[in-house]
């Protein structure tokens, strides 16, 4: 009961720590046409379910998700279109759901359908040192094949691996600390808002310059979880928890390895969508990217179209061509896929006044120093889409007038403060389950194949032990 009363308390101080940044927000916008403060209570309303259903009812929380997400996003909507009208609450939610929503969901289900085509299979035992190895290698994959794709690719045999173990959950935080959020800095590839960088005049491999960075953070999350991953394996061996194997490693293969051409598939499908809307020929004689109309000035790009097609066709090419026995040896279910999209339709759609106020704000927040931007950047990110968040604060550093730095479309930015930015949307996203797409989808598989990952607090409980202090540590060192 204390345990669940300290959970509620942590619920109130993030509803409080959201209201008076908003309220912050709003003050400084002034009075002429500011997002009212008020429409961001069904965002956090719903972060709030996320956080607290699962303690306290987690029977009706499993069963009626789609109903939690659907009233609060009709507590933001009505009152929305009741202040400016139904034809724009209508055309910001379907801008939302079209221009964010779509691709964001398909790109998920085209990594979980291919990633759920490749069994790893053999004599394999989790220890400490094959889990660092485990980590590492899914850390530099996550640069190249994104987030998201690593970290499907990677969730099943780290979990497969470590069946045996009963002190496992730590494993999967870290999983995602590394795999599903910081190893994809490096590159446009490994997160959306290094794509949106990208598609804005910063060089491809520019992000190589951030290496130093995620060498330094992944050697002591590294360092940190084998010590912590010695202790548990420990534990485990103690109480009797030994593999069946006599001599794990010797015979180790990979079923529907084919898949990886469909995975190269989906990652060449979103680099091309980033890159179509800079070209003359998708956009019209007002510099617009070239679409389908939907419904006022909602537009379904040509670009993100072709991606959608793409991934969608890529998924059901690696359906048609993989045995139905790789996906039951990877035990493979619909559960997590429907879980985040149910859960982030509403997530995006509440979101809509916490990120109209920033992008009001951005430029008047008197961010002028790269440390300001790094944690800015970051904490936002935490909660918020981390590629919106990441336009709105380069568009502000890019307004600042810099003469030195980097050229992009938006103007000059120095390089630190690029940096810091880049780091900031990347790393922090890590802060909660919420903070990028995949950390609820390793959430998800997990607690399917029977590991107890933390609660939404639960898990901020690790975040704030072991990344906050990394991230001061970046900011003296790389930001100050």
């Amino acid at each position: 009961m204390a345990k669940k009363i300290s959970f509620g308390l942590a619920a109130l101080l993030l509803v409080g720590m959201v209201v008076m940044g908003a309220t912050h927000a709003a003050t400084l916008a002034g009075a002429g046409g500011a997002v009212p403060l008020w429409l961001c209570i069904p965002f956090a309303g719903l972060l709030l379910c996320v956080a607290l259903c699962p303690l306290f009812c987690p029977d009706w929380w499993e069963h009626n998700q789609p109903l939690a997400v659907a009233f609060w996003s009709v507590v933001f909507l009505v009152p929305y279109g009741l202040m400016g009208g139904l034809g724009t609450a209508v055309e910001t939610a379907l801008e939302c759901l079209i221009g964010d929503y779509l691709t964001f969901i398909v790109l998920l289900f085209g990594l979980f359908c291919v990633a759920g085509n490749i069994s790893l299979e053999g004599d394999l035992a989790g220890s400490p040192r094959i889990n660092v190895l485990l980590l590492l290698l899914g850390t530099v994959l996550s640069s190249w094949i994104g987030t998201t794709g690593a970290s499907m690719l990677m969730v099943r045999p780290v979990i497969k691996m470590n069946a045996w173990r009963r002190h496992r959950s730590h494993i999967m935080v870290f999983f995602i600390f590394l795999i599903s959020n910081m190893g994809g800095c490096l590159t446009p590839i490994g997160d959306p808002p290094l794509l949106m960088g990208f598609s804005r005049g910063i060089p491809f491999f520019w992000s190589l310059q951030l290496a130093p960075v995620l060498v330094f953070n992944a050697v002591i999350l590294l360092t940190v979880f084998y010590w912590i991953d010695l202790r548990a394996y420990r534990k485990d061996i103690a109480t009797g928890n030994i593999p069946d194997i006599r001599k794990p490693g010797t015979e180790i293969h990979i079923r529907g390895l084919h898949n990886l051409i469909f995975l190269v598939m989906i990652v060449a499908a979103v680099v091309v969508s980033g890159v179509l809307p800079t070209l003359p020929s998708f956009q019209n004689e007002a510099g617009e990217v070239i679409g389908i109309p939907i419904f006022g000035e909602v537009t379904l790009t040509i670009p993100a179209l072709l991606e959608v097609v793409v991934i969608l066709l890529a998924a059901f090419l690696s359906f048609k061509t993989t045995h139905v026995s790789v996906r039951k040896s990877n035990h493979f279910t619909w559960g997590a896929i429907q879980e985040v999209a149910v859960l982030f339709v509403g997530i995006f759609i509440t979101m809509q006044p916490a990120l109209m106020i920033l992008t009001t704000m951005g430029g008047q927040l008197g961010l002028t120093h790269p440390a300001q931007m790094f944690w800015a950047t970051g904490a936002l990110s935490s909660f918020l889409d981390n590629t919106p968040t990441y336009l709105v604060f380069l568009t502000a550093a890019c307004a600042q007038g810099a003469t030195a730095g980097l050229t992009t479309t938006l103007g000059v930015v120095p390089v630190q403060m690029l940096s810091a930015i880049s780091c900031g949307a990347v790393f922090m996203g890590a802060n909660t389950y919420i903070g990028n797409a995949p950390n609820f989808m390793v959430k998800s598989i997990s607690d399917e194949n029977g590991i107890h990952m933390p609660s939404f607090f639960g898990y901020m409980f690790w975040s704030v032990r072991f990344l906050i202090p990394i991230f001061v540590l970046d900011t003296l060192i790389f930001f100050w």
